[in-house]
């Protein structure tokens, strides 16, 4: 063979791998965040394998910042641009569902069974799951050990009921230099979360399994009268905090409590003599905890949906999604026998872990926005002083039925 004849038949190959790749249907999907997550290459690896075994697809990861991840993936979708997977707050899929914007994720009994009853009732909507979990998180409260001697009460005893949480609030705030509690009352979506805290550890609801608005009770009552108290020990001005903002004032010796996950411990490192414990519990509850996840959400429309929930199967399944948990520091989702071994490690796991079993799910309410607006404008009510608990659990739960 001539060279000119290699040199063309070079060529000739080379249109035909270009075509070959052109012809590749691509699966686009959207990522919370960016690229620096520790989990990030393994989900990449993981990618590439299930490419390799699905000749003909080509995937593209595009990473957004969280406070716009998730607005543009719905834009796509109502524009008829969707994203094929898109990364969502679990709390958006029963509005995304309501709008025929993604497809039903179709759990097999042994898939299903893999989950916790509560974390999995946060992605089922009308007996239907609607997302497969990929980041989690509880919560449990954060205590100075420091302060609590300085103010005359046992630094190895945190408070196990709201009154103990209170008065150790109340004697930190009164004896030393210090806040006795971080409060998060801003406009912003942790506001709620924080709240719903206190509804859980108080036998409260927003929504039960039938669907029905049940805000309006006795313990969600309780609940907001005790998170008003807590402002009169918190720091100044609670309203124009959100839980992100406390963190510093704990790590900087200003406030002697403060709820919060599991990404605190490193954040706060070794800058106070800090423990962390369960939350308190209310006079009408038990333990518990609000239990949040994000999802993958395979959207409509794509044109590759079977394989979009094929990818997000596999990045979701039980071993491949505890090596990316581990990796990046989330709550594990699921009790497998390596979070025994976290425990083992780092005994500050437990409180996080314990309360699983009795924790609550977001609201799942379809119109997440209005949820979210309501429940924050009663907790800022009763916290500045302006309106009377009872009367803004009644007035939120009636709004809360436009909701639904």
């Amino acid at each position: 063979m001539t060279m000119k004849s290699i040199l063309m038949a070079s060529v000739f190959a080379v249109g035909l791998t270009g075509a070959a790749a052109a012809e590749d249907k691509m699966i686009n999907m959207i990522n919370c965040g960016d690229d620096t997550g520790a989990g990030i290459p393994l989900q990449a690896q993981l990618i590439e394998e299930w490419k390799s075994a699905n000749p003909g697809y080509d995937v593209t990861v595009e990473f957004v910042p969280w406070g716009q991840c998730q607005e543009k993936s719905t834009t796509l979708a109502s524009a008829g641009n969707p994203p094929a997977i898109a990364y969502m707050g679990s709390r958006t899929l029963k509005q995304l569902a309501a709008n025929d914007l993604i497809i039903p994720v179709n759990m097999t009994e042994d898939e299903k069974a893999t989950y916790a009853p509560p974390i999995l009732g946060t992605i089922t909507a009308g007996g239907q799951q609607w997302g497969l979990p990929r980041a989690f998180s509880t919560k449990a409260l954060y205590w100075n050990k420091d302060l609590f001697k300085e103010a005359g009460l046992d630094p190895e005893t945190p408070p196990k009921t709201w009154d103990e949480m209170y008065n150790a609030a109340s004697a930190i705030k009164e004896k030393t230099d210090a806040d006795g509690f971080g409060l998060a009352a801003a406009s912003f979506d942790n506001t709620m979360h924080q709240f719903m805290n206190y509804v859980y550890t108080n036998g409260g609801e927003v929504i039960n399994s039938d669907g029905e608005i049940v805000f309006n009770s006795p313990n969600n009552v309780e609940a907001l009268a005790f998170y008003g108290k807590m402002a009169s020990v918190s720091q100044p001005g609670p309203i124009a905090y959100d839980r992100a903002k406390l963190r510093p004032l704990f790590s900087e010796g200003k406030i002697g409590m403060f709820i919060s996950g599991p990404w605190e411990r490193g954040q706060v490192g070794d800058s106070v003599n800090w423990g962390v414990a369960p939350i308190p519990v209310g006079p009408s509850g038990k333990p518990g905890t609000l239990l949040i996840t994000d999802s993958l959400a395979v959207f409509k429309g794509s044109g590759v949906e079977e394989q979009a929930l094929s990818l997000a199967k596999l990045l979701t399944n039980p071993e491949n999604q505890m090596a990316f948990e581990l990796a990046e520091g989330f709550t594990p989702l699921r009790d497998l026998p390596e979070v025994k071994g976290l425990v083992e490690k780092d005994p500050t796991w437990a409180a996080f872990l314990d309360a699983i079993p009795t924790g609550g799910p977001e609201p799942f309410l379809t119109d997440y926005v209005g949820l979210q607006d309501t429940i924050n404008e009663a907790v800022q009510g009763v916290v500045s002083g302006d309106v009377d608990p009872s009367e803004a659990v009644e007035f939120a739960a009636e709004e809360l039925e436009e909701f639904k």
